[in-house]
């Protein structure tokens, strides 16, 4: 695909979707959340839209674009419709090597993303933009959640469940809080964040870039590609991924980095039991004995959400209240209940070994650990010596669970079940009074959930029925 042609069509379309050969037509390819919400933006501000999906559309979302009166399919893709397109908007979920997607590369059709129409027609509001292999809805919601007891008039969006592009057709806001992965910003072009968050790179989605992670590293740095001097990149400096990469790039924006290991001169640092935080004149300390969050990769988490809240301006007093205050995320180290003296916590949304890595590190009882789904290529090697030291027993929740047995046969007990009640009862049984019993699959849920929401309300379901 020209880069120059890509280029010149998204600028005219930036500056007016309605061209003198009449309305620029937009195609949406999907129709979750993503391609809904960009259907509406486009619809309002003048493109012709059409909707492609190769599934069914879910009920709401099918109301929706006939409430609206825009054109759809479901059920399979029309492909000369989709390549009479001026711009397509791809959603996240469809990878490059998608058939349809190689025909609309050949063809030479701009793509972009929804966080990248969102970002053309947001006016002068503001973006806080977080990424990272882990961690990101829990240190986007704590942002959200300090800038809204600040009094901020803002908006959470973006893969955190709510379109960006839908919130600014509907409601747009002065400042949006969006968590974005990497394959939203593959298929950027202008998308420009004020304040850029990229908390850490792991091995993870290989399988979306050619199982080369150099290609996931750059793919998360697009972040703050079309940043400049007045905007802020906070990053970790622990992270040698990130430190790496960070000498090979010329950096455009003011780096605001959060360490555990070293004090700096800006950025938040942890010293003794104390974070610091230095932001331009803003200066605060507090105790992580304080934070509502709890566990090593949560002081993380709560640095770099200090930082970018007091980059907006926000008074300490405020900062340090919200930290405190806050209340965790559904299926993120969610405690679901005591039963006889044993916890049970649901942390369905480890999808990969580092979350569970984190999940495990911050265990201070005998663990029964819950592993399994669908592989995304797992090295449980990671995490051998944490399971040594905290594990009394692994119950898989998954159809092939070949890899957990030959990864830790010789270490826990390590049983087989398929479903989400024999699991809890098989865990239930094999736990004592004092014990914590830790959904943290290291695995996506595909195999025998809807996502890892469906696999986490099945668990907490399946504890209350105990």
């Amino acid at each position: 695909m020209a880069n120059n042609g890509t280029n010149k069509n998204a600028d005219v379309l930036q500056s007016s979707p309605l061209g003198a050969g009449g309305r620029q037509r937009l195609v949406i390819l999907g129709s979750g959340e993503s391609g809904v919400g960009a259907a509406l933006l486009g619809k309002q501000k003048g493109y012709d839209v059409f909707v492609s999906d190769g599934g069914m559309l879910k009920a709401n979302y099918k109301q929706e674009l006939i409430d609206n009166g825009i054109d759809f399919e479901e059920g399979g893709h029309t492909t000369e419709k989709i390549l009479s397109a001026d711009e397509i908007v791809k959603s996240p979920g469809i990878p490059e090597k998608n058939e349809l997607v190689k025909k609309i590369r050949a063809k030479g059709i701009p793509m972009i993303s929804e966080i990248e129409l969102a970002y053309r027609f947001k006016g002068d509001s503001k973006i806080v933009a977080i990424t990272g292999s882990n961690g990101k809805s829990t240190t986007t919601s704590l942002i959200y959640h300090i800038c809204k007891s600040a009094g901020l008039d803002c908006a959470l969006v973006g893969n955190i469940g709510y379109s960006f592009a839908k919130q600014v057709a509907e409601d747009p806001k002065p400042l949006y809080v969006a968590e974005i992965s990497s394959f939203q910003l593959d298929d950027i072009k202008d998308f420009r964040p004020d304040i850029a968050i990229l908390l850490n790179i792991t091995e993870d989605h290989l399988d979306r870039y050619d199982y080369k992670f150099e290609n996931y590293i750059n793919s998360k740095f697009k972040i703050i590609e079309n940043q400049q001097q007045e905007d802020y990149f906070i990053y970790c400096l622990d992270d040698e991924v990130i430190t790496k990469h960070l000498e090979n790039i010329n950096l455009q924006t003011n780096p605001l980095p959060f360490s555990m290991r070293q004090e700096l001169n800006k950025g938040a640092w942890i010293k003794g039991d104390q974070m610091m935080l230095k932001v331009q004149e803003e200066r605060m300390s507090m105790s992580i004995y304080d934070f509502a969050l709890k566990g090593k990769h949560n002081q993380y988490n709560t640095m770099a959400a200090g930082i970018a809240t007091a980059t907006l301006g926000i008074r300490k007093e405020r900062i340090r209240d919200s930290m405190a205050d806050f209340h965790s995320l559904e299926h993120r180290m969610e405690h679901v209940a005591t039963v006889r003296g044993v916890e049970f916590i649901n942390d369905s949304k480890a999808t990969n070994m580092n979350s569970t890595w984190y999940a495990l590190e911050s265990m201070r009882k005998p663990t029964v650990l819950i592993l399994g789904g669908v592989d995304k290529g797992n090295d449980y090697s990671e995490i051998e010596e944490l399971v040594r030291e905290k594990v009394k027993a692994i119950v898989c929740l998954g159809i092939d669970n070949t890899k957990i047995h030959e990864a830790f046969r010789m270490i826990a007990p390590v049983l087989d079940t398929d479903n989400a009640i024999d699991c809890v009862k098989q865990s239930f049984r094999l736990a004592e009074k004092g014990d914590v019993v830790l959904l943290s699959p290291a695995c996506a849920s595909f195999d025998l959930f809807k996502n890892y929401e469906d696999r986490g309300k099945q668990f907490k379901d399946a504890v209350k029925e105990l």
